[in-house]
């Protein structure tokens, strides 16, 4: 048995190993014949049946097939880095053509900007690059004023001793942290659910879900630091989507430790429908009052276009109620769209439900979108408006000389 071994130790060595080193496979192949004589000499104590032999033929096939994959995989790496080197020479040349072209772009942003489906498309997204590219150099420049201004002032502390204040303002925003945390934790358990529903990516450009992520980091912060914060549910919260890949590039290890539930399944599934209400902007019905009882759900989208109707629709379909923001009530509002972002969205239903004052929660819209505040209803304000404006214009006088001129001629016929 002995030679037998020696035998088939020379046979791999003379056929298999040449074979390997000359399609680089000398690693994986040594640790097969090591099994082989092993498996051989496991055998001797159990049966020396002269009869059972070796399946070469199948293991020919699995190196075969071994063979062929790696051949597709580095014919794949190869399209690959042939696709990402011309993307590339198309972009050197439209930075040499003056066009708004980032500086430095990674392979992810690259292999993005391969699948846009149009030229446009593409050039969309390399000027929202090459502006996020200038946004950071402008706040690299700010910190670095921040941080000389810091040191001066630092220096400026240890010269008159106020080192201690200093001290006391790091153990003081410790304690804060460690405050609005603790509120966090409490309102996982007893805090009223909000949920932001997370479903809109196939709606929006990779720009549009950048915002959205941006906006929603700012959504979390307030709500974590308000007195009585909400349980924030992201439903329908796919892995890695873009959604998740945003709040990564934010969070980085934090995004793991944050005190809200994150979840792929619909709030239909976590809720009973008749406590969910959609807000959304084009809803008929208007919100009155802020209810407690009630789980709101907020779209997680920013719509650039002007979407009118996909969350409407979408609440629709799910057969749950709708409300809107009585802004036309409480507000006198200038022309254009009555979509609020996200942030702006929270700071509204937070101050709802601290205060339930509807004036002191719609301060947070932005001042260029509303004229003023107004007591009485808007409707009935605007015909005001309207008097107002016709009477200075004059168009109001020939409306009142027409009817009168025509009775005053009637008078004097019956004379």
């Amino acid at each position: 048995m002995q030679s037998a071994n020696v035998l088939l130790k020379k046979i791999v060595r003379s056929s298999v190993l040449p074979f390997a080193a000359q399609h680089g496979m000398k690693k994986d192949l040594f640790p097969l014949s090591r099994a082989l004589s092993l498996s051989l000499c496991m055998k001797q104590d159990n049966s020396c049946n002269p009869s059972e032999k070796l399946d070469l033929d199948a293991w020919k096939k699995v190196m075969k097939s071994g063979l062929q994959e790696e051949v597709a995989e580095t014919v794949s790496e190869r399209q690959e880095l042939s696709s990402l080197a011309a993307a590339r020479e198309i972009l050197d040349m439209w930075r040499l053509a003056g066009r708004a072209v980032p500086e430095n772009i990674s392979e992810e942003q690259l292999q993005t900007f391969i699948e846009c489906p149009s030229k446009s498309a593409k050039k969309k997204y390399l000027k929202y690059l090459h502006l996020k590219e200038l946004k950071k150099k402008s706040d690299k420049r700010k910190m670095e004023k921040k941080r000389e201004r810091r040191l001066e002032a630092q220096e400026q502390a240890s010269k008159t001793g106020e080192t201690k204040r200093s001290s006391f303002l790091c153990m003081w925003s410790n304690t804060m942290d460690k405050a609005y945390n603790w509120r966090a934790a409490q309102s996982m358990i007893f805090g009223q659910p909000l949920v932001f529903d997370m479903s809109y990516e196939k709606d929006m450009s990779v720009q549009e879900v950048a915002y959205t992520v941006r906006q929603l980091v700012l959504s979390e912060g307030c709500n974590r630091k308000s007195v009585d914060p909400f349980h924030i549910h992201f439903c329908n919260f796919k892995d890695s989507s873009l959604y998740q890949k945003e709040f990564i590039k934010h969070y980085q290890e934090a995004w793991n430790k944050l005190l809200i539930t994150v979840t792929d399944q619909c709030y239909t599934d976590l809720f009973p429908k008749d406590k969910l209400v959609y807000l959304t902007a084009d809803s008929p019905k208007v919100m009155k009052t802020f209810d407690h009882n009630k789980i709101y759900i907020v779209g997680s989208m920013v719509d650039r276009s002007i979407k009118t109707g996909v969350s409407l629709a979408r609440a629709k379909r799910l057969g749950l109620e709708t409300a809107a923001l009585p802004l036309e009530k409480y507000l006198l509002w200038n022309t254009g769209a009555k979509n609020l972002t996200l942030d702006q969205m929270m700071h509204i239903l937070l101050t709802l439900k601290d205060t339930g004052d509807w004036k002191k929660a719609l301060e947070f819209v932005p001042k260029r979108k509303y004229s003023a505040f107004v007591n009485e209803p808007v409707h009935e304000l605007k015909k005001t408006l309207n008097l107002i404006s016709a009477l200075k214009l004059g168009k109001r006088q020939e409306q009142v000389r027409k009817p009168f001129a025509k009775n005053y001629s009637k008078k004097l016929k019956q004379e």
